[in-house]
């Protein structure tokens, strides 16, 4: 598996429309489960169908939001991680594919994958709404 993390714009070479049925290759990005979880608030309050399938990692603290194969290359975000999978141990099934992990968002019940484009301002988003509120304090 590789890995990729940094400070540039996110770029990807696929999109979700890309990520056919079936297909179980998928990239994974994860970070930090209070970031994941207002990321996740802001991506349900855009467009309906902007947020895949999301792993909760309740012993790691982490949210892992699956993004078409291919994302890991370009992916640069400070305080996140995105693992290239090659669809190697990742299954798109009602039970989490990791053991002590759940699904936030089930598959079935989001779209295939979170387009990273998105995905990166949503997050960005979040750690700024997390930073102003831990500055309220």
């Amino acid at each position: 598996m590789k890995t990729s993390q940094g400070n540039d714009p996110c770029t990807s070479p696929s999109s979700p429309s890309s990520f056919a049925a079936g297909d179980t290759a998928c990239d994974l990005v994860t970070v930090p489960t209070r970031q994941g979880l207002e990321a996740v608030d802001i991506l349900r309050r855009g467009a309906a169908d902007a947020v895949g399938p999301v792993l909760h990692d309740d012993g790691c603290g982490t949210l892992g939001f699956l993004v078409p194969a291919g994302t890991a290359a370009g992916w640069d975000l400070p305080g996140s991680t995105c693992t290239e999978t090659d669809g190697r141990g990742l299954r798109l099934a009602p039970e989490p594919p990791v053991a002590g992990s759940d699904w936030l968002l089930p598959p079935g019940e989001a779209d295939l994958a979170t387009d990273p484009v998105v995905l990166r301002r949503a997050l960005g988003e979040a750690a700024r709404l997390l930073e102003a509120a831990d500055n309220c304090r």
